[in-house]
């Protein structure tokens, strides 16, 4: 009797590319595929079903994920030995879905035996096998009514990009009547730390590295480890098995470049090269270039001096952020920000967020405000001491989210100026913030809170060229990074870079 492994090995190795540069020729295999393919259908219980019910495999874009989903779905449909087998490839939408679908159509059209035994019906995504009785279906995570399922065999591409776990939640429960069901899940990194694919990615290194005990749980992972360096091409061949075989090495060096000279593309990189886990989908600071200009920033010699504030008004159960820019004699500019958040709350929201808030306040970088909502009298109080400590020129703020704090500071003599969040206001001051950090003239102190803030601050731009924070594309919080750059907007103009001509004359009407 052949073993299962080597039975789904020779399955595999049977099939042909249907589509691209390898149309017609083999599938063949790489060793470090057909260890994968051994390994969950060749390790066995005592009793001879198969160990793993769920294997996890990542690994970056353009390693062949695509084409090993569809080769596996078909084994599971007409190799497993499971009598009306009902096989569930699953992706986060329809095309998607779609793609594997079409990869295993166009196997089995290339193929004498499958192609006289099973039926593609490609107007639902679907491939019988009359004999058996079995199916496989293609489905969407965006589909409602995805339920009543009894699958033997699940397909789960890509799952980083599924808008929640409802269908990983629905499949996983519609394998209890099957012998020895299997989900195979193929995906790249992701940048969502609240999504299923975050929770089955710490899951799968805990279980890879020995602090789970579940041997029913098979994980893969290729990806570059958070301190090695991006740039190193051997990091590259670490996280990318078919590099240099069937993964270009030239796209990938072609991208690098790019990546190197536009921040922006560096978290696609990370995430879709090297299949590291990023912040969010685009990071628009190079946080190494941030790291770079911390610097260290002593509160003490601030006292007195001239500075420029930033007030990011929260909801009112979130954090609220005021960050200090006070220009230097050496052109630096020098950064204090400070930030509340509700103490009834903020355990919740460090759940949600994943970040350590309650630590940060122990370690005197957040203020915790009584109750379950922003405490205003403190705040006012904070804010009073503040413009007692500094020489506070002008304390800028978003006009959308006005409250009776700024009347207050007003009444109180503050200079209080409202600020626009979009392309007109925002653009020149958040230029001028990549500027001062590229030029290592932004020395913010390595406070944490910012930290994280600069590492998940994306930006949207307009057909102009104008760029703005964008809260909706951050995938986490940038509160701090939009009260710095408000501040630096009126330092700005003071400092005449920010001043807009339509400020000294008239419009000229032609």
């Amino acid at each position: 009797m052949i073993d299962p492994g080597e039975r789904a090995v020779r399955f595999v190795n049977a099939l042909r590319h249907g589509k691209g540069q390898w149309a017609g020729q083999p599938f063949n295999l790489r060793p470090w595929q057909e260890r994968i393919v051994r390994d969950i259908f060749g390790t066995l219980r005592p009793d001879g079903l198969r160990q793993y019910r769920t294997a996890w495999i990542e690994v970056p874009r353009k390693n062949g994920k695509t084409h090993l989903a569809a080769a596996l779905a078909l084994y599971l449909l007409v190799g497993d030995n499971e009598p009306g087998a009902e096989i569930i490839g699953a992706a986060a939408d329809r095309d998607q879905a779609s793609l594997v679908f079409d990869v295993a159509a166009n196997m089995v059209r290339g193929s004498k035996y499958l192609r006289g035994r099973l039926k593609v019906i490609p107007s639902t995504k679907r491939i019988v096998d009359p004999r058996t009785g079995s199916v496989y279906k293609a489905i969407a995570a965006d589909v409602a009514g995805s339920h009543g399922f009894n699958a033997s065999g699940i397909v789960a591409d890509e799952v980083h990009a599924w808008p929640n776990r409802e269908l990983w939640d629905v499949l996983a429960t519609s394998t209890g009547a099957r012998r020895q069901p299997l989900t195979i899940a193929i995906t790249t990194a992701g940048y969502d730390r609240t999504s299923i694919a975050w929770e089955l990615h710490e899951y799968a290194l805990k279980v890879r590295d020995g602090l789970v005990d579940d041997p029913t749980f098979y994980s893969v992972i290729y990806a570059a480890d958070e301190g090695d360096d991006w740039e190193d091409e051997a990091v590259w061949r670490k996280a990318n098995p078919a590099l240099g075989d069937f993964r270009s090495l030239e796209e990938m060096r072609v991208l690098y470049q790019r990546a190197k000279e536009n921040p922006a593309l560096q978290n696609t990189f990370r995430r879709l090269y090297l299949n590291q886990w990023t912040s969010q989908e685009t990071r628009w600071l190079d946080l190494a270039a941030w790291e770079a200009t911390a610097g260290t920033v002593d509160r003490a010699l601030l006292r007195g001096r001239e500075c420029y504030a930033g007030l990011d008004l929260s909801s009112t159960t979130d954090l609220t952020a005021l960050v200090l820019v006070f220009p230097m004699e050496d052109g630096t500019v020098h950064v204090l920000p400070f930030f509340w958040i509700p103490e009834d709350t903020a355990l919740a929201k460090e759940r949600r967020d994943r970040v350590p808030y309650t630590t940060w306040a122990r370690q005197g970088f957040i203020t915790m405000t009584p109750g379950n909502a922003v405490d205003y009298t403190r705040l006012e109080q904070d804010i009073r001491a503040l413009a007692t400590e500094f020489r506070v020129l002008e304390w800028a703020y978003d006009r959308w989210n006005a409250s009776m704090l700024v009347q207050r500071m007003q009444e109180d003599g503050a200079t209080v100026v409202p600020v626009g969040m979009g392309y007109a206001t925002m653009s020149a001051p958040t230029k001028h913030l990549e500027s001062l950090v590229l030029q290592k003239r932004l020395i913010h102190g390595n406070n944490p809170v910012l930290n994280w803030m600069a590492d998940n601050l994306t930006v949207e731009q307009d057909a102009a060229g104008n760029i703005k924070p964008s809260k909706a594309k951050s995938r986490q919080r940038i509160d701090g990074m939009v009260a710095l750059i408000m501040a630096l907007s009126r330092l700005m103009v003071h400092a005449g870079q920010g001043r807009s001509v339509y400020e000294e004359r008239d419009v000229l009407v032609i």
